[in-house]
């Protein structure tokens, strides 16, 4: 049986794609794993005073990406499906850079590419170039 949905009447609303938070642990470390090696940049940060929790926001191309010190914003061990396009420019770019504590590698899978970073706090980071059918838009039922 079909579901009816009725028309919008009012503004039409929009969703954008979601900003993963991501808890991290040490700034440091998050910097070296974040922006050296996978190429983000800072967009902004907050800190309510000096020693208080980092809380920012890092880009890569449309990727954003939270990242909080702040106990309970997210569950440390967590996985994040990223899209991207390039999946095997990426890993030789990954590769090139040498981190000593990662190296990951190009997976096949039957959706698309894929490459699984993990980041010093155990959150995972599936970067993944999608088959075209694989990435089609879902319809309702």
């Amino acid at each position: 049986m079909t579901e009816h949905h009725p028309e919008p009447t009012g503004p039409e609303v929009e969703i954008s794609p979601a900003i993963p938070v991501i808890r991290i642990f040490d700034d440091a470390k998050a910097r070296e794993f974040y922006l050296d090696y996978l190429g983000f940049r800072v967009d902004w940060e907050y800190r309510y005073e000096d020693d208080m929790p980092l809380y920012m926001q890092i880009s890569r191309s449309g990727c954003l990406l939270h990242l909080s010190e702040h106990h309970g914003d997210a569950t440390p061990g967590s996985t994040c499906f990223v899209p991207v396009s390039g999946a095997m420019t990426l890993h030789q770019e990954l590769g090139e850079k040498r981190y000593h504590n990662l190296k990951p590698g190009l997976d096949a899978m039957p959706w698309g590419l894929q490459i699984t970073v993990t980041d010093p706090f155990g959150n995972r980071l599936r970067l993944c170039e999608q088959r075209s059918e694989a990435s089609g838009k879902q319809t309702s039922a």
